[in-house]
């Protein structure tokens, strides 16, 4: 066993195809089967359900994927860690981020990228409960998410700015007088928003109802960019995070404040507690803490 056969394993996980893989991890897609089965050859287990295609892990397999990801990651972090003792930071940041997340993630990135000029960062578009599990899972470092259902015990936090919410519409095609919006004024407007489930959706929701009142949506989405593609087309406006420097403008696109507008959970920096410990996600979060003090 080693530890090509362990990222050979992982590659497999992510990709959930034999010829991705293998691509991922630059070798031939029979390099890749015949390892995989020499490393089922030594544990004496079928770690992979094969038919004409890739199929799945058995059982076995995921129990062997989770401490395939353990001793990666505690690879990385005697490297980390090696290179820390030097005095650097090297390795790859893995941070998953929500959609519409109103605080701009390349504030931190950018922070942490001038402070430490080794570090590569991995940037994941990824549901609350996701990155959640994706710490656990250790495929992710940091997360930026909503704290409303955080257990604490397992996860340390720092809190952002509370999120406020604007509308983002096409002065092309939308024209509005006033320097802000009421939520009753939005719901004779077509909307586009994001899918009913994801979080910020259901801060939307709920300001409307609270209000008895029922939006016009127009488009629904699970990916921002198409949001905005709506938006420059014509179709609608939509509902998004309003920076906390200012609403900013974009060609034609335009955000304009709602007033008493935002998310119903404040969203934090999120790190797990529980060991492998990732040298990278705990001196990353102790700078993020000092900034914020700073702030």
């Amino acid at each position: 066993m080693d530890i090509k056969q362990l990222k050979f394993l992982v590659a497999l996980d992510e990709t959930r195809h034999f010829g991705q893989a293998a691509a991922r991890c630059h070798v031939t897609q029979p390099t890749l089967s015949m390892r995989l089965r020499q490393l089922e050859d030594e544990l004496g287990l079928e770690l992979v359900r094969r038919g004409q295609r890739f199929e799945g892990f058995s059982a076995e397999g995921e129990r062997i994927l989770a401490w395939a990801r353990s001793l990666l990651a505690a690879q990385d972090g005697l490297l980390a860690e090696a290179a820390a003792c030097r005095g650097h930071l090297v390795g790859t940041l893995r941070l998953g981020v929500v959609p519409l997340a109103s605080f701009d993630p390349m504030r931190l990135i950018s922070l942490f990228a001038e402070r430490h000029p080794g570090l590569r960062f991995q940037l994941h578009a990824l549901s609350s409960d996701q990155i959640l599990e994706g710490l656990v899972r250790n495929q992710l470092d940091l997360g930026l998410s909503y704290l409303d259902r955080l257990d604490r015990e397992h996860f340390a936090s720092l809190e952002l700015a509370e999120a406020r919410m604007g509308l983002l519409y096409d002065q092309r095609h939308f024209h509005f007088v006033s320097s802000s919006l009421r939520w009753e004024q939005l719901a004779n407007l077509p909307l586009g928003l994001l899918s009913t489930g994801m979080h910020f959706r259901q801060s939307i929701d709920h300001s409307f109802r609270a209000r008895g009142l029922s939006p016009q949506v127009r488009l629904e989405a699970d990916a921002v960019h198409h949001l905005t593609q709506a938006v420059s087309a014509g179709l609608c406006c939509s509902v998004m995070p309003l920076p906390a420097d200012g609403a900013p403008t974009d060609g034609h696109l335009r955000l304009l404040p709602i007033e008493e507008a935002h998310t119903l959970a404040p969203q934090g920096l999120i790190m797990r507690r529980s060991a492998p410990a990732s040298p990278l996600a705990q001196a990353c979060f102790e700078e993020a803490r000092e900034w914020l003090a700073d702030a």
